[in-house]
């Protein structure tokens, strides 16, 4: 007898369109397999053969957490180059070293969470560095490019699956898991959706990450945009991932649901498909699944729609079918052009702010480099381990050769007495293992732990000299002459034992508090006070030692004679990104600390030819007046010494440009919480003071002109071109850009608007002729009063130049457009949320699936003003539907209070809705305003009669 070998299931074969061998997948697995497929941590299905999956690895800039890898810039670098193809070259190198990494190390996953395109509208937003830009223009077209990288372009299988970070309106670190932010239908079509939208249709986006944060008053979790937007926007199955927690923080936190079970089963509907919470433990998140199925909350329909959408990104990434995945043997890691590829993203993202020609420098300049920064190479959360490591004073030692470079860190040498008259002491270790934080790579390095192989600091009586740095409001980093920073343990210990500050709760920040004539010493990760006993030193919550701080050496001092000696300071200043401002953390202030301006004044005292170089995640509000040159750079990755370098010696001309507002001060800035870009004036699009550095700015070391500025309108499309010609006499990138204004519009529109741009690079005289397709939807604006986009007729401006604010030539198109109409209110009333302007006013949610409502902020006042109500042949009733209490107040075109309606009791809850009604006559067009007073929720106003 022959034995018959099973056929094979149509699952597993590839001849079979992907939806057919899903179907037949999910037909296959039991109720119990797929409610643990809904987990982070999907379990093997062993008896299918089919293995086990996580969703989740970190990407940003470069394969993160893992171990080494290449670290290219930060996002907002890449953001900074302006270049697209550049930025989809190194998202290809991001996927084929994931993919080279996953056949070493299993635990590196390839469903990627990159990039963020969250829109950086506020500068103190302590996750700036993770977006590209203010602008959703050029914030997609980053993105866009980044993703096509990251999916690699075999037309069926993906190299790895991109999940866009963090849906929807999360710019604020501050309190992110309650907030709400207050997003009016315009802000929302115009500015927060639009990012995705234009990087999802582009077709190389698996899925999204919905953000902490609640956006009209309901978590981000829950959001019905999900449906109603994104997945409008593709045919393709979108996975949507959590964020870390934020399941349970529907409850935990934000008390949204009352039950865990009623909260995870609304997620799902509403649209989440993967749930990452409780790490690798997934019994809590599918224990309340089978609550919910209990409870009928969901059904097993529900189960498979959320299925189906990880196991369309499992066959696209050809987990399925390993004999025909093209990527599967991919093992370029490290190699030579990924190294000069970093090179080439930090030496793109080089803005070159101001310079009085004194740059670039000559060979034979004599320099000195200083500043906390000059030896650094700093790395952030979302960074991979370096394999190879450039500092600014490494890049100009190689550049000019060590003998014309002085340096000088500027940190404060102090040594710290104790009450006892004995100074704090670093025990020398003979061959203590230097060790890495997250060099063999975790899945969760939050949990990664200090050492305690080292001994304790104790004290002796001369004690170790030990190099302070304010790194701003007062948080310390104290670091030994070996150069390991002081750190706490588990153990609450007090070692020098950490390479660099980090950590998700960083455990190498203190604070020095005056006390009794001296200073306390806390400790900012526990909140614990340094004491110290007669086994060593540690932190505990009494008897809290008082330190004398012995300075001795300022900074300053260091830096002045240093650049006393030299023909140019090089300053490198900026922030840590572990410290003062990241993830968890906002800003408080665009001032640079005041450290760093101590030893940029003593600098530019010393030597007045001094060179500022920022190197930062975010920008700062620093006064260029005197300074002769000012350059700025984003953490540059591995490369960032080199780049730098070469760029301050010119081998390089800078091409950078700022990929948002630097603002001159803190008064110029809106509320780190007010997300109405409109009404706030915010952004370049609609900021009417003078910003320091304006969006798009940056120099080269040659000079441009434009000519020739044409334009036609041909079907849907306007056609714009224009010439630009190298000037100067050393080859050069340009990035020509293109924006629009509405030259009299009756709503407000921005004051300009990027509408494309192209970088380019000229040899002297040589000429680069652009031409631009617009599409003319690009000059539509999100009509309240229709509820839908409308290109309004009338005149635009089309202004091409070097930055929002150097336009270098203009002209102006008259496009047909839709006409103005008013609001037809008698047909439909109002959306309390679709107004033309408010003042006190936050949106909020109608009821916890769908619909806004409005409601005064803080339950005081607030005032809406809806224009252009159309009242027809004349009306005598209005109704508004309300909840809570207070009262609405109703006139028309400014005029007093024609009709008041109030609640007579407070109703039974939050969407407990009443309809109230009052007399009102009016006929023909006029503008309504509403006055609210009290808590309470309006959700709509109806007229009749």
């Amino acid at each position: 007898m022959t034995a018959h070998t099973p056929p094979t299931p149509p699952f597993r074969d590839p001849r079979l369109p992907f939806a057919k061998r899903i179907d037949d997948l999910l037909s296959r697995l039991t109720r119990e397999e797929k409610t643990a497929f809904l987990h982070q941590f999907a379990p093997a299905v062993e008896r299918l053969g089919i293995a086990a999956f996580r969703t989740g690895q970190e990407a940003l800039h470069g394969v993160a957490w893992m171990g080494p890898a290449t670290v290219f810039p930060q996002a907002v670098g890449l953001g900074a180059t302006w270049n697209p193809e550049l930025v989809r070259r190194v998202g290809d190198a991001v996927s084929k070293e994931v993919r080279a990494m996953r056949g070493k190390d299993e635990r590196v996953g390839l469903n990627v969470w990159a990039p963020t395109v969250n829109l950086l509208r506020h500068p103190l937003w302590g996750r700036n560095e993770e977006g590209y830009s203010e602008d959703p223009k050029l914030t997609s077209a980053i993105a866009t490019a980044y993703t096509h990288g990251l999916r690699g372009d075999h037309p069926t299988y993906w190299r790895t699956a991109p999940v866009l970070k963090h849906w929807l309106a999360h710019n604020n670190e501050t309190d992110r898991s309650t907030t709400s932010s207050s997003v009016r239908p315009r802000v929302l079509h115009e500015y927060d959706l639009r990012a995705f939208r234009e990087t999802v249709e582009a077709g190389a986006v698996a899925g999204v990450m919905p953000a902490y944060n609640l956006v009209n008053g309901r978590p981000n979790h829950v959001s019905p945009y999900l449906g109603e937007h994104l997945r409008a926007w593709t045919d393709e199955e979108l996975l949507v991932c959590s964020d870390a927690g934020a399941p349970s923080n529907l409850v935990d936190s934000e008390h949204y649901f009352d039950t865990h079970e009623e909260a995870t089963a609304a997620s799902l509907v509403a649209g989440v498909d993967s749930f990452t919470d409780h790490g690798t433990d997934s019994s809590q998140m599918t224990g309340r699944l089978r609550v919910a199925l209990e409870r009928g909350l969901l059904t097993e329909a529900d189960l498979d729609t959320a299925v189906r959408r990880q196991l369309s990104v499992r066959f696209r990434l050809g987990e399925f079918d390993p004999e025909y995945d093209p990527h599967d043997a991919t093992s370029e890691f490290d190699s030579p052009g990924h190294r000069a590829l970093a090179q080439e993203a930090a030496e793109q993202a080089v803005v070159l702010l101001k310079n009085d020609e004194v740059l670039p420098l000559a060979p034979d300049t004599r320099i000195a480099v200083v500043g906390l920064l000059a030896d650094e190479c700093k790395l952030d959360w979302y960074s991979g381990t370096l394999i190879h490591r450039s500092t600014p004073l490494e890049g100009l030692y190689e550049r000019f050769g060590a003998e014309r470079v002085e340096f000088a860190e500027g940190v404060d040498r102090v040594r710290l007495k104790t009450s006892a008259g004995g100074f704090l002491h670093v025990p020398v270790v003979e061959d203590a293992a230097d060790e890495v934080r997250g060099a063999e790579g975790a899945l969760d390095p939050a949990l990664l732990a200090g050492r305690t192989d080292l001994p304790s600091l104790a004290t002796d009586a001369t004690g170790t000299e030990l190099a302070l740095v304010d790194w701003g409001e007062g948080v310390l980093t104290l670091r030994a002459p070996d150069g390991r920073y002081l750190s706490v343990a588990e153990d609450g210990r007090v070692r020098a034992s950490a390479d660099q500050p980090g950590g998700w709760v960083v455990q190498e920040t203190f604070r020095l508090e005056p006390h009794d004539g001296g200073h306390l010493l806390k400790h900012v990760g526990t909140g614990r006070h340094v004491c110290v006993s007669a086994d060593g030193v540690k932190v505990a919550e009494e008897d809290p030692e008082v330190f004398e701080l012995v300075v001795a050496e300022r900074g300053e001092d260091a830096v002045a004679r240093a650049a006393a000696e030299a023909d140019v300071v090089v300053v490198v200043a900026g922030n840590d990104p572990h410290i003062n401002g990241r993830e968890t953390e906002d800003r408080t202030t665009l001032r640079l600390p005041e450290h760093q301006e101590r030893l940029l004044r003593a600098a530019r005292a010393a030597n007045p030819a001094t060179v500022l170089a920022l190197v930062s995640a975010y920008p700062y509000a620093v006064d260029p007046a005197t300074l002769p040159a000012v350059l700025w750079t984003a953490h540059g990755g591995q490369a960032t010494g080199t780049a730098l370098a070469r760029v301050l010696a010119g081998d390089v001309s800078p091409a950078g440009r700022l990929p948002q507002t630097w603002y001159a001060d803190d008064a110029d800035l809106p509320g780190l919480l007010d997300y109405d870009v409109i009404g706030a004036r915010q952004t370049y699009l609609y900021f009417e003071g003078t910003p320091l550095f304006p969006f798009g700015h940056g120099l080269s070391y040659s000079s441009f002109a434009y000519d020739g500025l044409t334009t036609r309108v041909e079907g849907g499309t306007l056609h714009v071109s224009f010439s630009v010609r190298n000037t100067g006499d050393v080859t050069a990138d340009e990035v020509a850009q293109l924006y629009t204004r509405a030259v009299d519009p009756t709503v407000p529109r921005p004051r300009r608007e990027l509408l494309d741009h192209r970088r380019v690079t000229l040899a002297p005289g040589t000429t680069a002729e652009l031409s631009f397709e617009v599409p003319l939807s690009a000059f539509a604006f999100w009509d309240v009063a229709q509820d839908r986009w409308r290109v309004a007729p009338g005149a635009y401006e089309l202004l091409a130049g070097a930055s929002s604010e150097d336009v270098r030539l203009r002209t102006a198109v008259t496009l047909e457009g839709e006409p103005t109409l008013p609001r037809p209110v008698v047909a439909g009333g109002l959306a309390a949320a679709g107004f033309d302007e408010q003042s006190g006013i936050e949106i909020v949610d109608r009821t916890k699936v769908s619909g806004d409502a409005v409601t005064p902020a803080g339950g005081a006042t607030g005032e809406l003003v809806y224009r252009d109500c159309d009242f027809g042949r004349g009306i005598s009733e209005v109704t508004v539907e309300v909840a809570g209490e207070g009262t609405v107040e109703v006139s028309l075109d400014g005029g007093p209070a024609l009709a008041v309606l109030s609640t007579s009791a407070p109703t039974s809850g939050p969407y407990d809705y009443v309809s109230l009604g009052a007399s009102l006559a009016a006929a023909g067009v006029h503008e309504v305003r509403l006055r609210l007073r009290g808590p309470l929720r309006l959700a709509h106003v109806g007229f009749s009669g």
